[in-house]
């Protein structure tokens, strides 16, 4: 775990860096008529986090955009946040000049860059981090300022609540340990894609795990949710597959779980490797636990097959290519 150790300790002191610098915004979410998280890639998973979180308490609709333009719907009675760790990402400035045009409410969450200084050109409240991590290492802020951001739209408290547990996150053995009993059932099939089922509330939290192997264990990783997935992913299931199953419950769904245990004895007749790492409740706590737990697992994955996590070498051709043709 040597190459993103240091900065996936850093974790809790993310969080408590965002406790300490947020600032409210006093935007009335009765104004509202949609709020539109914008981000990309780890900059990104936090708007899909939090929109799951919130979805049986928000009033209002809540959509996440990864692209370069907003919903038709947009307009001056939408909230746009927009994430941009480098605050250079190009499809998230361009949601924001788009933001812009239709005199939305913007909130801006990133470290520097042009996002930052158009945001300051134009007033807009900007939620700053602390550069120095590669983005997707950077949750902590992120997830955060939105939870508050969310709290706050909805007239809640999560300070000391978020201030709590993030005094037992800071006993990292302990979730590295959680980690290392997940390593030990999955180590056998490190050479085997890796399927994560989740149910609708956890989606988001599965992408995030399947987007921290795919860049920092450089292993293929797919995420399918339950129910949808068992009208028809379900009938691909049959034989010796080549794949490494991840459950990921929140259990606030006793059809759903039942489908877990059908899913888990039809996969276990033809002894495939399957792990669980269910939630104990859908609390925050309980979001920011698993999410630690599994970052661990994927730095454990990357270990093994001498991946160097902090290395994304396609991701810069990419960016290289397309600044060519700009």
């Amino acid at each position: 775990m040597k190459y993103q150790q240091a900065f996936l300790e850093q974790f809790p002191r993310q969080i408590e860096y965002s406790l300490q610098n947020y600032v409210r915004h006093n935007i009335n979410i009765d104004d509202l008529n949609n709020i539109i998280i914008g981000g990309l890639g780890g900059s990104g998973i936090a708007g899909r986090i939090i929109r799951s979180f919130y979805q049986n308490a928000c009033p209002v609709p809540v959509e996440v955009v990864s692209d370069y333009h907003l919903p038709a719907y947009a307009g001056g009675n939408s909230l746009v946040i927009l994430n941009s760790y480098s605050g250079n990402t190009e499809e998230t400035l361009s949601l924001y000049i788009e933001a812009i045009e239709k005199q939305a409410l913007i909130l801006v969450i990133t470290t520097g860059g042009l996002l930052q200084e158009l945001a300051q050109e134009n007033n807009v409240q900007v939620y700053l981090a602390e550069t120095g991590f590669q983005p997707r290492m950077a949750l902590g802020y992120s997830l955060t300022y939105l939870a508050l951001i969310f709290s706050e739209l909805l007239k809640q408290n999560h300070h000391n609540n978020i201030r709590s547990f993030t005094a037992g996150l800071k006993n990292r053995e302990h979730y590295i340990s959680k980690a290392q009993l997940l390593f030990k059932v999955i180590k056998k099939g490190l050479k085997k894609k890796i399927i994560i089922l989740t149910d609708t509330l956890t989606y988001p939290i599965g992408i995030r795990f399947a987007q921290q192997l795919q860049e920092n264990a450089k292993t293929e990783a797919f995420v399918h949710e339950l129910p949808e997935s068992n009208h028809n992913v379900i009938e691909t299931y049959y034989g010796k597959m080549d794949s490494v199953f991840v459950f990921i419950d929140s259990g606030q769904n006793d059809k759903i779980t039942q489908r877990f245990l059908f899913l888990h004895e039809l996969l276990q007749k033809n002894e495939h490797l399957m792990l669980s790492q269910n939630l104990n409740g859908f609390a925050l706590r309980d979001v920011y636990e698993v999410i630690y737990i599994l970052d661990w697992l994927s730095l454990l994955i990357a270990e093994a097959k001498n991946a160097k996590s902090d290395v994304i070498s396609n991701i810069n051709e990419l960016k290289l290519f397309l600044s060519n043709k700009n």
